[in-house]
């Protein structure tokens, strides 16, 4: 036995030990660039995987296909049969593209966020653009006008602009009706991606359930409750959680429980990828698999409840199919 092996190996693949709340059927979506989109229980074990590109967004659809990237320049939705059964691609007359942000609408469309070009667009299922509104930022760049953007129920779009270090809320005719910059508190930037880094390039942000907005710092390694008029009410920060150091922070998920899922990108082999806390700032649950996903993973989604259920019933039926 090589027992330096076997130690390393429990450091990058090893389950927690959960809260006495966490659904158990629980299971997590997840993408990296290289490593692939996959499907995994609570325990960070890989139930469903596939190969992709370039992401930097996820999305478990309704009839549980999954809307990811492959590549910068693309958008596929696969089923679970691996199958790509929709794309999009960014037109090539437009100069350099890189796509960071994409949603299945209600009403059939697809937004996808084109960086470089500096805009969102509605797509029609054939590919047709319905809409095109253009983005406010300051030095347009394919790489990081934007991370996460999502369009709200209203009909607004909440923006995270990476490289402008601010959330903007656009309304839909593209002016901008909210517009924060993410404070750096009193520090003075730091180049790198991991811990050692500090800086405010935002990845996402999302409404809350009680209308404020929840804003992940990126590179400013934490967590900012914003109210609408611009109170920062909750803040988390590298080293609040116990056991853990936050890096560039990515993902958020706000849960029915009031409990906030972090994504933990570039924190090393020993830091968990993902953590969920309560409002206490205590760690509820953590996700970690570094084996299969590396030090890069940027996107998480949890699954729980009767979704996670009828979602695991579906992917064994897959794996029985043919025995």
């Amino acid at each position: 036995m090589n027992v330096p092996k076997l130690l390393l190996a429990l450091v990058l693949c090893s389950p927690v030990s959960f809260a006495d709340d966490v659904d158990p059927n629980r299971l997590v979506v997840v993408a990296e660039a290289g490593k692939g989109v996959a499907i995994t229980d609570a325990n960070a074990k890989v139930l469903w995987k596939r190969r992709i590109g370039n992401v930097h967004d996820l999305h478990l659809l309704p009839n549980d296909h999954l809307l990811v990237n492959d590549g910068w320049r693309k958008v596929v939705e696969l089923d679970l049969t691996k199958r790509v059964v929709w794309t999009y691609e960014a037109a090539k007359d437009v100069g350099r593209v890189e796509i960071h942000a994409f949603q299945r609408l209600p009403n059939g469309r697809t937004m996808v966020v084109e960086s470089g070009p500096g805009r969102i667009l509605e797509v029609e299922a054939d590919g047709t653009v319905a809409k095109s509104i253009p983005l406010q930022v300051s030095k347009p760049s394919p790489h990081s006008d934007t991370r996460l953007v999502r369009k709200l129920e209203n009909g607004d779009y909440l923006v995270a602009h990476e490289a402008d270090q601010r959330v903007k809320r656009y309304d839909g005719k593209g002016n901008v009706v909210w517009d924060f910059a993410v404070p750096l508190f009193g520090r003075e930037p730091a180049k790198g991606h991991g811990p050692e880094a500090w800086g405010g390039r935002t990845f996402s942000a999302i409404v809350l359930s009680n209308g404020n907005y929840l804003i992940s710092t990126g590179n400013g390694h934490g967590v900012l409750e914003v109210t609408p008029e611009k109170e920062i009410v909750w803040r988390l920060k590298q080293n609040d959680l116990e056991g853990v150091t936050l890096a560039w922070v990515t993902t958020l998920q706000e849960l029915p429980n009031g409990h906030v899922v972090v994504g933990n990108c570039h924190a090393g082999p020993k830091n968990p990828q993902i953590v969920e806390i309560d409002r206490e700032k205590r760690v509820v649950w953590t996700w970690k698999n570094f084996e299969d996903f590396g030090n890069a993973l940027p996107n998480s989604l949890v699954v729980d409840g009767e979704r996670a259920v009828e979602l695991r019933k579906a992917i064994a039926a897959l794996s029985n199919v043919g025995r």
